[in-house]
């Protein structure tokens, strides 16, 4: 891509994320809504103006990168302690039976191939952990008991994910299905995620001492911001998504931050608000991007509207999309609100399943219609929830809960 051709379509997507973002928000939309919207616009399902070129999708990972930072940020170690193991019963749950479900409606209703099946399962297991947060902090429902059980879930709901797409893209292969490998993975994602937060603490002591004393400005955002960038790194070098790298370094820089070593190392409240003030503009500058990129990948002019395996295929799997993610809130024991809460939450599938739809179809492994029908059904699950979850939380009997 040519140089004058990035700025104007880095113009575009800037421009029209915040103009439909405003707008959604002031028909009382979430803003997301509006930013997804953006890319089905400029994208090849309307006007065909911006492919999600490399350079692009870039730009769109290092916003969801500094987006879960945010939310690590503002996430209180103790009460997600306190969920305990709901949001571990919530992801396997909320992982499972869209699968199993999938599965069933591939293999057993249209006959589909084993491995095509397999695959289709594997799309509707995703939680697109980006939207839900969002879509939460839209409605300042993000500090809520609720969200906690729907953030533990949809971390470990990534990670579950990243591992069935290895097992499936090596299944696809030939080569069958190493539980070795499997193994390996698990076990460097855990270590990860209990020795992340500690590392990134400390290293934030030490920016925190050379930022006292910087003669030049602009020191602590730079320095986190690259802090962040490494632990990006060095989650997908252990095998776990890059965002989760970026939520355990806003893990750390929390003021909030309690781990077993949390005695000895001390947070520091004026500079965790500090990282806070000063990150926040970064991040609302990169993180539209991720959305509109997400409505940018979304191509309705993929689907053959007049087929009715299509129209048939995809209302089964949404169905099971649906009533899959809804019923993973059902497994724990919490008020009804809560439960309805957390299995609306964990619906959004965005670019995690399109990442799954789109190696399916690269790899041979789904035909046209198949795609076309995944594509609509992750269609359907990204852009209706922040509705429901909307109107679910503006109803009289949500304000007292």
């Amino acid at each position: 891509m040519e140089i004058h051709t990035f700025f104007i379509i880095l113009l575009a997507i800037l421009l029209s994320a915040r103009i439909l973002g405003e707008l959604a928000a002031r028909l009382g939309a979430p803003p997301v809504i509006g930013e997804l919207a953006a890319g089905v616009l400029l994208g090849p399902s309307l006007l065909g103006w911006v492919e999600p070129a490399p350079v692009i999708r870039l730009l769109a990972e290092i916003g969801i990168i500094l987006l879960l930072f945010e939310v690590g940020l503002e996430t209180d170690l103790q009460r997600l302690a306190k969920t305990g193991f709901k949001p571990v019963m919530v992801a396997f749950a909320g992982v499972a039976l869209p699968f199993a479900g999938g599965f069933g409606v591939a293999y057993s209703l249209f006959g589909l191939d084993l491995l095509v099946a397999l695959f289709i399962g594997g799309t509707l297991t995703a939680t697109s952990i980006g939207i839900t947060v969002r879509v939460l902090t839209d409605l300042n429902r993000h500090r809520s008991h609720e969200a906690q059980v729907v953030l533990g879930a949809a971390v470990l709901d990534d990670v579950m994910g990243v591992i069935l797409l290895a097992l499936l893209y090596e299944f696809s292969k030939g080569g069958g299905i190493s539980l070795t490998n499997t193994g390996k993975v698990v076990l460097f994602i855990a270590l990860f995620m209990v020795l992340a937060p500690l590392a990134a603490k400390l290293i934030a002591e030490i920016i925190n001492r050379f930022e006292r004393r910087s003669q030049i400005p602009g020191l602590l955002p730079s320095t986190v911001v690259s802090l962040v960038l490494f632990f990006a790194w060095l989650s997908h070098a252990v095998g776990a998504p890059e965002l989760i790298g970026g939520f355990a370094a806003g893990l750390a820089l929390s003021r909030r931050f309690v781990m077993p070593m949390a005695i000895a190392i001390r947070t520091n409240e004026d500079f965790a608000h500090r990282v806070e003030e000063q990150m926040k503009p970064i991040s609302h500058l990169f993180t539209p991007i991720f959305f509109v990129v997400v409505g940018l990948s979304l191509n309705f002019r993929e689907i053959d509207w007049t087929s009715s395996f299509v129209w048939l295929f995809s209302t089964a799997l949404f169905i099971v999309a649906l009533l899959g993610k809804l019923a993973a809130g059902f497994v724990i024991k919490e008020p009804l609100f809560n439960r309805i809460a957390i299995g609306l939450a964990m619906t959004p599938r965005g670019e995690v399943g399109l990442i799954f739809a789109e190696l399916g179809r690269s790899s041979g492994i789904l035909s046209g219609e198949i795609y076309a029908a995944l594509i609509l059904v992750v269609a359907l699950t990204t852009l209706l929830p922040p509705f429901a979850l909307k109107y679910f939380y503006s109803r009289p009997s949500a304000t007292t809960t």
